[in-house]
């Protein structure tokens, strides 16, 4: 069975986010990038399926600036078989990101795709349903758990009201969330030997997608500061506040 694990470079979680002077959008220069944490729970579920013997071949696929290499890199290090990078510079959205998948998906022909749930910096959450729209697929969102025998996905995903579980022939589209498992750490002979492991590149024009923003980001600014607590010397005093001057009660 192949799978295919999309990938995406994001500005680091760790990082303190800065607004670009002029409001465009989040400032990205000289700051640390790394894996979106969740296509690091996709890239590890893809990895385990392949321990246990269910997956013969690992596809890592990303979209994005040449320095996104180095995403792909880190994925083959906790044990992706090979790489595709679809080179571009200008600014993604997650129809474009489907669309082009889909032309990888027709070409690949893999069992599974499997994707974060979401990226952390746009926080979408749109690309794998979109994606398995797209190619007419089941899917098995927001997974926290997933076992596969005899063609057939099991998934349990937490909702509002507990979890569910679903059960969905193949192929099929998983989006993982943040419980399905813990990332590995790549050990430094595994990132050596990544080094030496594929990466494809596939010109937009090649999957005949058009990758041009449906939409414009008129401006991005931080949320207010919050205003500093104060102590209040009895209930009645409380109540008064919550109620004249929060307007809460």
């Amino acid at each position: 069975m192949k799978i295919l694990v999309t990938v995406k470079r994001v500005v680091d979680y760790s990082v303190n986010i800065n607004i670009k002077a002029d409001q465009s959008g989040v400032e990205t220069a000289n700051v640390k990038m790394s894996m979106n944490p969740f296509d690091e729970i996709a890239v590890e579920e893809a990895v385990r399926l392949k321990e246990k013997g269910i997956a013969t071949e690992i596809v890592v696929v990303t979209l994005g600036v040449a320095q996104a290499q180095e995403t792909l890199r880190t994925a083959l290090a906790m044990g992706a078989d090979r790489a595709i990078l679809v080179p571009c510079d200008g600014e993604l959205q997650p129809l474009g990101v489907a669309k082009a998948l889909r032309a990888i998906v027709d070409k690949e022909k893999p069992d599974l795709v499997i994707t974060g749930k979401q990226a952390i910096d746009a926080d979408n959450s749109q690309t794998g349903v979109m994606l398995a729209a797209l190619l007419g697929w089941p899917q098995g969102t927001f997974a926290s758990k997933l076992e596969i025998a005899d063609g057939v996905a099991t998934v349990a995903r937490e909702v509002d009201g507990g979890q569910e579980t679903l059960k969905i022939k193949l192929p099929a589209v998983i989006t993982a969330d943040l419980r399905l498992n813990e990332p590995r750490y790549a050990t430094l002979p595994n990132i050596m030997k990544a080094k030496k492991k594929p990466i494809e590149e596939i010109k937009p024009e090649a999957l005949g997608v058009d990758l041009a923003p449906h939409f414009k980001t008129l401006k991005v600014t931080s949320p207010p500061q919050r205003a500093g607590g104060i102590k209040v010397t009895d209930v009645a005093t409380l109540i008064d506040k919550l109620k004249n001057e929060a307007k809460v009660i």
